[in-house]
């Protein structure tokens, strides 16, 4: 049996989980990262992507925006610039943050630039993996 670590996850608008897990799957900003009980102190950055945390054989999955976690050897603690369960996805969001995206970066200085269209292809990346259309 898997060691169990206490999940968090908050947004500014809600709180939308806080459970014990065995692992959490998470889209770090220099790569994703598998964070299980036992880990090592660390702080990360979050890119656009798919958040997934298992345990007692259940998969839980949130869109994030960005943030950052703390892991730790026995939390996990995620504060999401923006998070919302799978299944609260919906075109409407998409197009909605594609939009805010694009236009961040459209008013974004140029040595921004790199950074705002990096954040646009991974909003892209992961709404076209869950199906979503993407063209403005």
């Amino acid at each position: 049996m898997a060691a169990n670590v206490q999940f968090d996850l908050v947004s500014p608008e809600r709180k939308l989980t806080s459970v014990l897990v065995e692992q959490v799957q998470i889209p770090g900003a220099d790569g994703d990262l598998t964070a299980m009980a036992g880990h090592e102190p660390t702080i990360l950055s979050l890119r656009p992507g798919l958040l997934t945390a298992t345990g007692a054989g259940v998969e839980e999955q949130y869109v994030v925006t960005g943030g950052f976690a703390e892991l730790s050897a026995d939390t996990i603690s995620v504060l999401a610039e923006l998070a919302l369960p799978r299944g609260e996805m919906s075109q409407e969001v998409v197009t909605d943050l594609l939009k805010q995206a694009t236009k961040a970066h459209e008013e974004a200085h140029p040595d921004e630039h790199h950074m705002t269209q990096k954040f646009l292809a991974d909003l892209v990346h992961i709404a076209e993996d869950l199906g979503f259309h993407t063209n403005l």
